[in-house]
């Protein structure tokens, strides 16, 4: 049953989030930030549960940037060890329910190797299932992702004039990825963060104060209402009734 107040021929096909605040939650308990990461995984699979009651093809979250390798050292490893222990003690779970589990970001010589092994079992495992993509993004940075794309289209050989929006599309780290319609993030930041700078040209924006570890399916319901009263023009001008 879709959640009150939320129309079903209207729910966005890919929502994005920006999982912010862990380290705040935690600062303000007199806890260490590692247990403001643990606390989130709750968060986490709470939004997925109300992602697939909304009936979501893509969930992409923003699991660890490019820019988060500048923290400490022992949160670092800590984030490590966190994203593989989700892969491995939550694939099975999300697998039983339909979900695609896919990746977006660099895989360089940064990302421990048993990591690389736990994303690639997920990869396979999930690879046919189609009731929801679950995209997380890790070692990600919207930049880089451009770069990349470009890099690869030099590697190719494609001729200048032949490197348009299509091209480059065809060259991100997700082609397949439809453009975030709802981009939610949390802590009541109002930045985007290098976050899927490509594909959220369009996307509506939701800001929360809710802080990612108290975040809850709910919150998301909240995002998708908000999203329902927008009028999106994609560049054009709305029609009026005469």
């Amino acid at each position: 049953m879709t959640p009150a107040g939320i129309e079903p021929s209207r729910i966005p096909a890919h929502v994005a989030c920006v999982m912010d605040g862990n380290g705040r939650w935690a600062t303000r308990r007199g806890l260490r930030r590692t247990d403001g990461h643990a606390a989130g995984e709750d968060a986490l699979f709470d939004t997925v549960e109300g992602a697939l009651d909304l009936g979501l093809r893509w969930l992409t979250v923003y699991a660890f940037s490019t820019e988060n390798w500048r923290r400490p050292i022992d949160e670092v490893r800590y984030l490590m060890g966190f994203n593989e222990r989700i892969l491995t003690d939550r694939r099975d779970e999300l697998h039983e329910r339909g979900v695609r589990i896919t990746f977006a970001g660099r895989r360089d010589w940064r990302v421990p190797k048993r990591l690389v092994r736990r994303m690639d079992e997920a990869l396979e495992m999930t690879a046919g299932n189609r009731r929801m993509t679950l995209c997380i993004a890790f070692n990600y940075g919207g930049r880089a992702e451009i770069v990349d794309a470009v890099r690869a289209l030099v590697e190719k050989g494609v001729p200048a004039d032949k490197i348009d929006e299509k091209a480059i599309r065809a060259n991100l780290y997700q082609p397949e990825m439809p453009d975030p319609d709802l981009v939610v993030r949390t802590s009541g930041e109002f930045r985007i963060s290098n976050f899927l700078l490509w594909e959220l040209a369009y996307s509506e924006l939701v800001f929360t104060d809710v802080l990612w570890p108290d975040f809850r399916r709910e919150h998301l319901f909240d995002a998708v209402r908000e999203y329902q009263r927008r009028t999106r023009r994609f560049g054009g001008v709305e029609e009026l009734d005469d």
